[in-house]
């Protein structure tokens, strides 16, 4: 995935209201950005960050600019939780995500369970259908990435949705897209959400695949990169 114009580069002010941000541009203009991310951003919001935005291309849009990239801990890391999806299927349809080959089509956001919808359908004529739930990842608190940053209910909602799925024959696959490149693996943040990290043991233990894989950063785009190793407290993967 491409960015479409190049980005623009400032320094953090604040982040506020979950979704803006003030951004002091270079040239010492003061611009207010959208920020497509509700997560709790740890580490990745700190005032006075290196960021990158990218400019609107609606003219018409009240707000001119959008966050997408910051430099945290030498790392450039995406922020942007619209991309994960499209950088996926982008993947998975050049082959690149070696668990998720085979499959002739790919849909996106088709309606599932009880009032969801799954972010990929993988189908092809001779195997069961994959449901493919993605999430985005850019908490790091040590070597490895970690999920979530907040307590999502959302997320832990999409586990049983997927353990159903597996329940009626399906094949169903947690994919962990860690926006960063910076990683040697990735585990659950339970201290930050328990229910999470207990709802994907059990997901797991019933049928559920998971996997991660990193992403290559650069001030052009974003590409999947290698797949990391998960680490679960007492599960072996």
């Amino acid at each position: 995935m491409r960015f479409p114009a190049p980005l623009i580069h400032g320094t953090l002010i604040k982040r506020y209201k979950r979704f803006m941000a003030d951004v002091t541009l270079d040239d010492g203009q003061v611009v207010t950005a959208h920020l497509a991310n509700s997560g709790a951003m740890l580490g990745t919001a700190v005032p006075g960050m290196e960021v990158w935005l990218s400019p609107a291309a609606n003219p018409e849009r009240k707000l001119k600019y959008s966050w997408e990239l910051v430099r945290a801990d030498g790392a450039l890391v995406g922020v942007n939780t619209a991309y994960p999806n499209a950088i996926a299927a982008e993947a998975i349809g050049d082959g690149a995500i070696a668990e998720l080959t085979g499959y002739r089509t790919i849909r996106r956001e088709v309606k599932y369970g009880a009032n969801s919808r799954i972010d990929l359908l993988l189908e092809a004529p001779d195997r069961p259908p994959c449901y493919v739930e993605v999430k985005n990842v850019h908490l790091k608190r040590g070597p490895m990435a970690e999920f979530p940053d907040a307590v999502t209910a959302r997320g832990a909602k999409h586990l049983v949705e997927l353990r159903a799925m597996v329940e009626q024959g399906a094949r169903a696959v947690m994919l962990y897209l860690v926006q960063r490149g910076d990683c040697v693996g990735f585990t659950v943040a339970e201290d930050i959400d328990p229910t999470y990290a207990a709802g994907l043991r059990t997901a797991i233990a019933d049928g559920v695949e998971a996997i991660c894989y990193t992403c290559h950063m650069s001030l052009e785009g974003i590409r999947i990169g290698e797949p990391l190793p998960i680490h679960l407290q007492g599960m072996k993967l």
